[in-house]
């Protein structure tokens, strides 16, 4: 069995730490699997290639600002990407985030409807049903088919044109033609996508998994001692660009100012602008690829709060519960998913005295430890290796009738 993953990025960010787990386990397994991704550093290890160019990458991003089309100013990366294909020869194509200026998504899907390759598709956001939009926040012009988009300065980012309808259009001639099977991390996505255009596929239900043998409860003196800490508590949250609008960081910061009579200080991990100002009760870092020490952090923690507009079913709950961390944050997306009760509180988006009180819940009366054990069977890697494996062998014994 021969597995081609395509992914943005590789080993790196929640969806490229999916993708080499998954990877890993194939050839664990006694298959053969091979990663092509767009951006970020170049990995020298077997069958996985880099295929985008960053020069192109640069050059999409800005022409997609200019005239509002986006998956289609990658040729030379996607010529790359088609002609491994071609050497590789996979027995299914199980595509991730395809998004973020580096392929032509025509192209691609046309060569694997020619190709007669089964696709796995796992929508980490809602770019496939949208004209253009990851994150859809309210609107539902997606069910109809987008145009007069709101959210054109959202990313991806355009300044004049809204081309979203004919996106949309687009996206729907090029996913109906595909033998594909559908698959999305939370129930809340799964949802959603029976709400578009891809309604009449085969929708999967398969939670992201980690590594739980490196986000497990560790030792973590050594962190209170570096940021000086004695007998507070602390509340962490972690997010890659924190203090964007999606990921919420300001309302984290209305949280900690909330406390600020309390003996608690919060931890931001993912802080672009360190030279800001930051409440006393505040400690701001920036993003870590180190993640063992992410996992020690998270076990100091006694509470991980995440406060983001929208998520689908974010890897960083699971990786708190599962270093023995509950969780309390809004309930948006699929987030509530992560953390069933008792592992998590959730409340309405924006209600920051309902948050604090859940906060407060969790600092006076933790979730026993073994409840929080669970969560490191139901987010193993395993367990989602095992669960992809499953539909593989489905779709390739439907190819071979």
């Amino acid at each position: 069995m021969r597995i081609l993953y395509i992914n943005s990025v590789c080993k790196s960010g929640s969806t490229g730490k999916i993708v080499y787990s998954l990877y890993t386990s194939v050839n664990e397994h006694g298959g053969e699997a091979a990663v092509c991704y767009g951006r970020g550093a170049e990995l020298r290890e077997k069958n996985i290639y880099k295929f985008g160019l960053d020069a192109e990458t640069v050059l999409h991003a800005g022409l997609t600002r200019i005239t509002g089309l986006t998956g289609c100013f990658s040729a030379l990366s996607t010529r790359r990407l088609l002609r491994f294909m071609d050497e590789f020869k996979p027995d299914i194509v199980h595509l991730h985030e395809p998004h973020a200026y580096f392929v032509d998504l025509g192209p691609l899907f046309r060569y694997i409807k020619k190709r007669r390759i089964p696709l796995v598709y796992t929508f980490h956001c809602e770019f496939a049903y949208t004209g253009k939009c990851g994150v859809t926040y309210g609107c539902t012009r997606w069910q109809a088919g987008c145009g007069h988009c709101p959210a054109l300065h959202e990313y991806p980012k355009t300044l004049f044109f809204d081309f979203t309808a004919r996106m949309w259009q687009e996206k729907r001639s090029l996913l109906r033609e595909q033998n594909m099977v559908v698959c999305t991390p939370s129930e809340w996505l799964e949802t959603r996508v029976r709400q578009s255009f891809l309604s009449g596929f085969d929708v999967r239900v398969v939670p992201n998994g980690i590594d739980t043998a490196l986000f497990c409860t560790r030792p973590y003196a050594h962190l209170r001692e570096r940021h000086g800490l004695t007998n507070e508590r602390v509340v962490l949250a972690v997010a890659p660009h924190i203090m964007s609008r999606l990921k919420g960081g300001r309302d984290v910061l209305r949280l900690a100012e909330s406390m600020k009579n309390e003996n608690v200080k919060f931890i931001l991990i993912g802080v672009d602008d360190l030279s800001e100002s930051f409440p006393e009760n505040v400690i701001a870092m920036g993003r870590t690829e180190n993640q063992q020490e992410l996992a020690e952090y998270y076990s100091m923690a006694d509470v991980f709060v995440i406060c983001s507009a929208m998520e689908n079913l974010p890897t960083t709950c699971i990786e708190a519960v599962c270093c023995g961390t509950p969780v309390a944050g809004f309930d948006v997306g699929g987030t509530a998913e992560t953390a069933p009760a008792p592992m998590g509180k959730f409340c309405a988006f924006g209600d920051i005295d309902a948050l604090r009180n859940n906060v407060i819940g969790f600092l006076n009366d933790p979730p026993a430890a073994e409840l929080l054990e669970t969560a490191r069977v139901r987010y193993s890697a395993e367990q989602m290796y095992e669960r992809y494996s499953s539909i593989y062998d489905e779709l390739l014994k439907e190819n071979k009738l």
